[in-house]
């Protein structure tokens, strides 16, 4: 994810090393133009423990792409107790630079931008370690309390939830400086981006539908940009890999599964299931409770499946796999995700024919 690697100006350098170190941990080239507003996008169910959400932002290649949008994602941690410090634009005086994002055993200064999904501006209220495992605040985070125990529900009140300002100082940015704790999380062992962060930043950057000329003003779908709407303490999902829709709300308006998706959290969450009132209580509770028991199932096969392509991904980092070899793999993965999609559709459109044949309740004489 590291997105710049020089300065324009000797000058702009200066500026930059007499703010805070919290403030700039990691400095890049100079832009005069400011990073557009936050986009608003769902966001993807977690797929499993050890997962923490690491929110999507703007990156800027040159000025004939300009910026582009790194979607947010869902990613394990590198060491039980590090939390994600995001990164944020900032105004240097001569222009905004990109501040990188870590990890580290406390959320440190990022910008006051709100984020969303628990990231409000300062801190996260989205989860705590607890005991050596991650505990979930299922009022901003999407999890399946079905499948996951580990969760917690805190309401959060932040006076910046529903700003979209992506950046920090300038004009119309963010008028916040560093705590004195923010410095001293500064000073604390970082750990950078990992694997699956930098390649998502650098798939982002090469593809052109993530450009910010081609995100305004479209109705995409999940994993595609949206900038309508706000950031709203309740999250729902998009893509894994977070292909950018907004900060929060609600859950996509159908369920369809896009045919290219290539992990599993590439794909979509499902709306919320209502049995049907057929007038036969008994009948439309059990409907319920079969529906809700597939529902998880599945959840847990996706899951399972997503840890398995993660390891995948963490030994193809440690053997350090030429450019082939990381294509071939995707398409394994592709490959493996698709098979689970066909199945889980084919159980969905078995139960829900099974639904459609069953009686509904007799109608009473003189009704």
């Amino acid at each position: 994810m590291r997105i710049f690697s020089s300065i324009r100006s000797s000058v702009f350098v200066l500026v930059l090393l007499g703010l805070s170190a919290a403030a700039y941990a990691q400095i890049g080239i100079s832009i005069s133009l400011a990073p557009p507003e936050l986009p608003t996008y769902e966001q993807p169910i977690c797929p499993g423990d050890g997962y923490l959400w690491t929110p999507g932002y703007w990156g800027y290649a040159d000025a004939d792409t300009g910026y582009y949008w790194v979607p947010g994602a869902w990613v394990m941690a590198p060491e039980p107790g590090f939390l994600w410090t995001p990164g944020y634009w900032g105004w240097g005086g001569n222009g905004y630079a990109f501040n990188e994002g870590y990890w580290g055993l406390n959320v440190g200064f990022y910008g006051g931008v709100s984020y969303g999904f628990g990231y409000f501006g300062e801190g996260f209220q989205g989860g705590r370690w607890q005991g050596g495992q991650f505990y979930y605040n299922r009022s901003v985070s999407n999890v399946n309390i079905t499948s996951m125990h580990n969760v917690y529900d805190t309401t959060v009140v932040h006076n910046n939830m529903e700003s979209r300002v992506s950046f920090n100082g300038g004009t119309g940015g963010i008028d916040r400086r560093p705590t004195a704790q923010e410095e001293s999380f500064s000073r604390e062992r970082h750990v950078p981006p990992v694997a699956a962060q930098n390649e998502r930043a650098q798939t982002a950057r090469s593809n052109p539908e993530q450009r910010a000329s081609a995100i305004r003003g479209t109705s995409a779908g999940a994993g595609m940009a949206r900038p309508e709407s706000s950031n709203s303490p309740r999250s729902e999902p998009a893509k894994e890999t977070g292909m950018a829709k907004g900060n929060d709300t609600a859950r996509p308006e159908n369920n369809s599964r896009p045919e290219n998706a290539v992990h599993p959290n590439d794909l979509p969450a499902r709306q919320p299931y209502t049995a049907p009132n057929t007038g036969n209580a008994s009948r439309d509770q059990k409907v319920q409770q079969n529906h809700d028991k597939l529902a998880a199932r599945q959840d847990q096969e996706s899951q399972k499946l997503q840890q398995k392509q993660d390891q995948d991904h963490q030994r193809q980092t440690t053997q350090k796999t030429d450019d082939a070899g990381k294509q071939n793999l995707e398409k394994q993965h592709q490959q493996q995700t698709q098979k689970l999609q066909q199945k889980h559709t084919q159980q969905e459109q078995k139960m829900q024919g099974n639904v459609q044949r069953a009686p509904a309740a007799p109608k009473h004489a003189g009704i």
